[in-house]
């Protein structure tokens, strides 16, 4: 009998390429993971992995269970979800949420989810997008708000499906007076080109928003100088009142703007969505987010339908 467990373990695995990794996202120890895909291998009788020196890898074998793996696992979340039907809305649930939507959304939420349905227990979680679908697939999630920008998607994470629940315009955030930089812009008409010489507030380097940023620039033929690395959109801000640069910033965090910086839209929009694992859109958890979400959208100034 297969060890669903032990599936998981075997899909991180392939996943992530080592057994490290594995116990670091499942927060094991390596010696608990390697036992418990041992003993994968000795129930089914079947060589599931290579193991040369460090080095574990799959064997056709174990990459064609990989793939029934993902299949059985959405099947039992779907079985757990209809269950969790039966019951109710009750129990823990574990919300991650990206850090500039937890700032304006978050204690919204958390209100909203608690007066609907008081037999919960939530548990909030900032996180970034790209970590929130690892977290889902090790089950150290139940949902998670992320997001992603026009051309710009992150990698497809199997095993993690999600459902759009709203739209912002990105912004071009610059001094009111400009001559606080110490210069004034070009007069093109582009508006990120206008600004190639000014000092950039940049998100951390590797982050989806940081190459959203840069790419931009690069579209309009320059690199950015980048003065600051800054991932709080509220600093950012302030930041750009005081003429320390210019930044690019969602507009959902741009309200209330600080006196001092004006704001130009990009033709650039942030999808927001509702991310679960497979087999999980119709469980409690999920649809609370969804339904939360929708009582509370209506009452801030920036997002707009899916699109």
């Amino acid at each position: 009998m297969l060890n669903p467990h032990q599936l998981l373990l075997l899909r991180e695995l392939a996943r992530r390429g080592t057994i490290a990794a594995v116990a670091e996202a499942l927060s094991y120890s390596p010696s608990s993971v390697s036992q418990q895909l041992s003993l994968l291998e000795r129930g089914t009788g079947v060589a599931l992995l290579e193991r040369t020196g460090r080095r574990v890898v799959l064997t056709p074998a174990g990459a064609n269970l990989v793939r029934r793996a993902e299949v059985i696992l959405e099947h039992l979340e779907a079985a757990e979800a209809e269950l969790a039907r039966s019951n109710g809305v009750a129990g823990p649930l574990r919300l991650g949420v990206y850090p500039s939507a937890a700032r304006v959304l978050g204690a919204d939420l958390v209100t909203a989810l608690r007066a609907a349905h008081p037999r919960i227990t939530l548990w909030l979680q900032e996180i970034d997008p790209y970590d929130a679908s690892h977290a889902l697939r090790a089950d150290r999630l139940d949902v998670a708000l992320v997001h992603a920008y026009d051309g710009l998607l992150p990698p497809a994470a199997p095993g993690v499906e999600s459902e759009p629940v709203f739209t912002e315009r990105m912004l071009l955030a610059c001094p009111a007076d400009p001559a606080a930089l110490g210069w004034r812009p070009s007069g093109s008409g582009d508006p990120v080109g206008r600004w190639r010489h000014a000092p950039w507030i940049l998100p951390t380097p590797g982050t989806l928003c940081h190459t959203v940023v840069t790419r931009l620039c690069e579209a309009s033929g320059f690199t950015a100088d980048s003065w600051h690395r800054v991932d709080d959109y509220d600093t950012t801000l302030r930041l750009v009142a005081a003429g320390a640069g210019v930044a690019v910033v969602p507009e959902l965090s741009a309200h209330p703007l600080p006196p001092g910086v004006t704001t130009t839209p990009l033709a650039l929009n942030r999808h927001t969505a509702v991310a679960y694992r497979g087999g999980a859109a119709h469980h409690p958890a999920v649809t609370t987010v969804v339904e939360a979400l929708g009582s509370v959208l209506p009452r801030l100034p920036a997002p707009h339908p899916p699109t």
